[in-house]
C-alpha cells in the first residue's frame, strides 16, 4: 500500500526540496502544511509522488496548542485521501537515512506496529508544569521584542506561580505520556487519533508543549499500546534519528555523517543549509544505485 508522508515547514526550505526529492516515489503521497507566517511558498513539485499542499494554514508557535492543530490538519487531509499503510510526520528539515526500497520493505515486515517514541526517564515534574497548569497566553511562550509579549509573559508567570500556591491542577485524574511528535502511524491508529479531537482540545487547550504528550498519552490508553514497535527506547519506538546535546535539540553537522549512516533509523532530524553538503552526501549514498 501507498505511505503517507505529512510535513510541517517553516524554514530551511532548501532542505525541504531534499527531502521531498527523497521521497518522490510511486508508492508515496507527500502532505505539507506551510506555516502561516511563510510568505511565500516555495515551488516543490515532484514526478512519481502524489503531492498536497494543506490550503487551511495555521500560525504555528513553538510550545503552542496550535503545532497539535496543524498535526491534525495533515492527518485529517491524509486520511480523508486514505487508506494509507502508515502515516509519517515529519518535520521539514528532516532526511531519510534509508531508501524508499528499504523504508518500504521494513515496514512491510513490520506491518501493524505502530511507531511512536516514549521517553524513559522520570518526567513527573515536567508533566505536572506542562499538562497539569494552565498556561495563559500560550502564543507567547517565546520571547518577542514588544511591551505586549513583555506583559502577557508576565501575567502568565505569575498566575502559573499562583496555581502552584494554592494548589490548583487541571487533569488530575489523566495519567500521560510523553515522546518525540515524530512517528509513523497506521491507519487504523489515525483514525483512533482523529476520533479523539474533541477530547484533545478540551484536554491539552492552554497547556504547553502537548504535542510532545498527546499522541503518546493516547496510545497508552488504548489496546494500540501492544502494538508499539519498541516501549522501552525513545528513538528505536519511533525509528528516527534525533541529536540531543546538553539536553537541546541539535543540528547535524558534517562531523556526524558515519554516526547517521551507521544508525538502524529510518529518518534523521534535524538538518540546516549550512550543513547542506551533508544531507547531499547523504542522499547520493543512499540513493547510489537508484
Amino acid at each position: 500500500m501507498i505511505h503517507a508522508y505529512l510535513i510541517l515547514a517553516h524554514h530551511e526550505f532548501a532542505i525541504l526540496e531534499r527531502l521531498v526529492a527523497a521521497l518522490d516515489d510511486f508508492r508515496n503521497d507527500i502532505y505539507i502544511h506551510y506555516d502561516r507566517k511563510v510568505k511565500e511558498i516555495p515551488q516543490i513539485k515532484t514526478e512519481k509522488a502524489g503531492l498536497f499542499i494543506i490550503t487551511d494554514r495555521i500560525d504555528v508557535r513553538w510550545g503552542d496548542f496550535s503545532v497539535v492543530e496543524a498535526e491534525y490538519s495533515l492527518f485529517e487531509t491524509a486520511q480523508k485521501n486514505g487508506p494509507y499503510a502508515y502515516y509519517h510526520l515529519l518535520s521539514g528539515v528532516d532526511i531519510p537515512l534509508k531508501s524508499q526500497n528499504e523504508i518500504h520493505q521494513f515496514f512491510d515486515m513490520n506491518e501493524g506496529k505502530e511507531f511512536i517514541g516514549f521517553y524513559q526517564l522520570d518526567n513527573q515534574r515536567e508533566i505536572d508544569r506542562k499538562v497539569h497548569r494552565c498556561h495563559l497566553f500560550p502564543k507567547d511562550f517565546r520571547r518577542q521584542a514588544n511591551l505586549c509579549s513583555f506583559l502577557k509573559r508576565t501575567i502568565r508567570f505569575f498566575v502559573l506561580r499562583l496555581q502552584y500556591v494554592l494548589r490548583i491542577r487541571r487533569n488530575k485524574t489523566m495519567h500521560f505520556k510523553k515522546g518525540t511528535q515524530w512517528v509513523s502511524l497506521t491507519h487504523d491508529f489515525v483514525t483512533y487519533l482523529l476520533s479523539k479531537k474533541q477530547e484533545v482540545i478540551r484536554t491539552y487547550g492552554n497547556t504547553f508543549c502537548s504535542d510532545e504528550i498527546f499522541i503518546q498519552t493516547i496510545c497508552w490508553h488504548s489496546t494500540f499500546r501492544e502494538r508499539v514497535y519498541n516501549l522501552t527506547d525513545e528513538g528505536l519506538g519511533c525509528m528516527r534519528m534525533i541529536g540531543w546535546e546538553n539536553n537541546k535539540l541539535k543540528d547535524w553537522e558534517n562531523k556526524d555523517y558515519s554516526i547517521l549512516m551507521a544508525s538502524t533509523a529510518m529518518i534523521a532530524r534535524k538538518f540546516n543549509g549550512k550543513n547542506i553538503e551533508l544531507a547531499d552526501k547523504i542522499l547520493t549514498k543512499i540513493y547510489k544505485n537508484k
